[in-house]
């Protein structure tokens, strides 16, 4: 083990001793051992045993450790405290301007504990109320991490489709008049993306050749049909080329699982030796109507489509109100007022304002007081926008043992509540349930918030009884959200099926904390198509009058 090595473990574990918070002396001296023994230029390796105690900045317990670290090749100290920390805490020391005490800050004061949470936190504008945080340094962090995150294998669908268009329309400039398409996961629509896919109506080697001679792509691998390549530490990209003729049949086998098409060629009357001039065709031939790239995952939506019963999917003009938004009354970027009128501008017949609840000390939440204040201004605001409304909400925080944090009074005020848990996250199965469940039967939850708290590729989701939690929102009449945050889309497609067909309704919500959060309806969107979400079992899709009468018969139901 070299100087650098152990200088190394020592910083880190200097570093790693403030974050937890313990010691501040002993970490300063492992701080200061670390600069001397960089500064050496004899190797310890070595150098005499007795004569390592006698080099400035390395004590009794330092030259214990040191002679540990030459004769082991291990550290113990250290592995104690790796062991103790979350993956995600190391990866926040590798970005630039977040020091120990900033991350040991994040981590106790916002429960966070992951690139990606930190991320998320930083798009709610939630650094800038810790002490020590400004708008700068939450944006340089911000910076950093989407930095790190670029050299990583797998990324968001949102994260990726800027450059699949760019991609797209490379192709079809280099290759026309040949057919171009993307395919695979992204056609799918798939949150979570790990190769970008593309079938080109050009045999394969004239595919290589030509991005040979591209610059900035690098050559992965290859196989009979297709090439693997990169482009400037982007995500990999996946290039089929097959004859004009088989491009159809190509881009048909290469969108769907594996699942699916293997029970859509076990039907009678498909083909996956055909050329077809279109995917209309190849379903035409099996006796079955045209699936959407979106529901091609597995063999159940065959059933569908042969008995005629696929659903007329969801699209991003059917929301018809913002619900789920936050503004500055809490870690909102835009002013109340300025969210209502972007969101009146961009056609929407409403908004539903739910900020933070008390508990999200965190978030700037409302206090009692607070909400009395905003709840003036959203009076005065509707009589100036009207008939575009604004609703009185709030996501409210569940605590753990299930009760909403305001008394049934303060409750009562609002038009609707989107009740969310947002701490203590790492529970059991058993927890979560028990802690859930009784949110759902409080008269006042309306909405059940990104039911799972999970964060794409940074955090899983606590685990949950999804069949149970949608059995119990029916029973009490609580729409389940489909948070539409790129980084969230929760409840996940794979169970909106279920819930429809148990009578669910779904929520479509952009948990927007900016004006351009709003965009983010699309993604959710896409997701709720995955899951054969169509616009009646949407409630953001309901117009005003319809919302309004919605939130009317349940009140009356619930007797509030």
């Amino acid at each position: 083990m070299d100087n650098y090595v152990i200088a190394d473990n020592f910083s880190l574990l200097a570093k790693l001793m403030d974050i937890h918070g313990d010691n501040p002396f002993k970490a300063k001296s492992l701080a200061n051992a670390a600069f001397q023994i960089e500064k050496l230029t004899v190797p310890l390796q070595e150098t005499p045993r007795d004569a390592i105690f006698r080099i400035k900045g390395i004590g009794e317990s330092t030259g214990k450790s040191v002679l540990e670290m030459l004769d082991t090749g291990r550290y113990t100290a250290l592995e104690d405290y790796l062991a103790k920390t979350p993956a995600g805490i190391l990866d926040m020391m590798r970005i630039k301007g977040i020091g120990p005490k900033k991350i040991a800050t994040i981590w106790k004061e916002l429960e966070i504990e992951s690139l990606g949470e930190l991320l998320y936190a930083c798009n709610e504008n939630r650094l800038t109320l810790l002490k020590g945080f400004g708008a700068k340094t939450q944006e340089s962090i911000r910076q950093g991490i989407e930095f790190f995150l670029s050299n990583r294998e797998r990324f968001l669908f949102a994260e990726v489709e800027p450059f699949a268009k760019e991609l797209l329309q490379l192709l079809e400039k280099t290759f026309s008049p040949a057919p171009v398409a993307l395919t695979g996961a992204f056609r799918r629509q798939q949150p979570v993306i790990d190769e970008l896919e593309a079938v080109i109506g050009t045999p394969i080697d004239k595919v290589s050749e030509t991005f040979h001679a591209l610059d900035g792509f690098e050559r992965l691998g290859n196989n009979d049909d297709s090439i693997l390549l990169q482009f400037r530490e982007q995500v990999k990209i996946r290039l089929y080329g097959v004859a004009p003729e088989h491009f159809a049949t190509k881009l048909f086998t290469t969108t769907g699982t594996e699942a699916f098409l293997t029970a859509f060629f076990n039907r009678e009357g498909a083909s996956n030796g055909g050329n077809e001039p279109d995917e209309a065709a190849i379903f035409s031939r099996a006796g079955l109507p045209f699936i959407e790239p979106a529901l091609r995952e597995t063999p159940d939506i065959l059933l569908k489509a042969a008995a005629g019963n696929l659903p007329q999917l969801i699209q991003p003009t059917d929301i018809k109100g913002i619900i789920h938004s936050h503004s500055q009354w809490s870690d909102g970027v835009s002013s109340l007022e300025d969210m209502a009128k972007a969101a009146r501008d961009k056609g929407f017949e409403y908004l539903v304002i739910s900020d933070h609840s008390r508990s999200a000390f965190y978030a700037n939440g409302l206090q009692p007081e607070r909400i009395l204040a905003q709840h003036a201004q959203i009076d005065e605001l509707n009589r100036q926008l009207a008939p575009f409304k604004i609703f009185k909400s709030i996501e409210a925080d569940i605590l753990n043992d299930g009760s909403l944090d305001y008394p049934d009074e303060i409750l009562r005020s609002f038009d609707l509540v989107i009740a969310s848990v947002h701490s203590n996250l790492k529970m059991p199965e058993e927890k979560a349930m028990a802690r859930l469940l009784t949110a759902i039967t409080n008269p006042y939850t309306t909405i059940l918030g990104h039911m799972t708290g999970r964060l794409l590729l940074s955090r899983n989701g606590y685990p949950v009884n999804h069949p149970a939690i949608i059995d119990a929102c029916v029973a009490n009449q609580v729409a389940i959200e489909l948070n539409a945050h790129p980084r969230r889309l929760d409840i996940d497609w794979e169970w909106i099926a279920l819930a429809i067909d148990r009578g669910a309704l779904i929520s479509i919500d952009p948990d927007a904390h900016d004006i351009s959060g709003f965009d983010d309806i699309r993604y959710g969107t896409l997701t709720a198509q995955k899951g054969g979400l169509s616009a009646d079992k949407n409630l953001s899709s309901f117009g005003l009058q319809a919302f309004e009468s919605w939130l009317s018969a349940r009140r009356k139901s619930k007797g509030i």
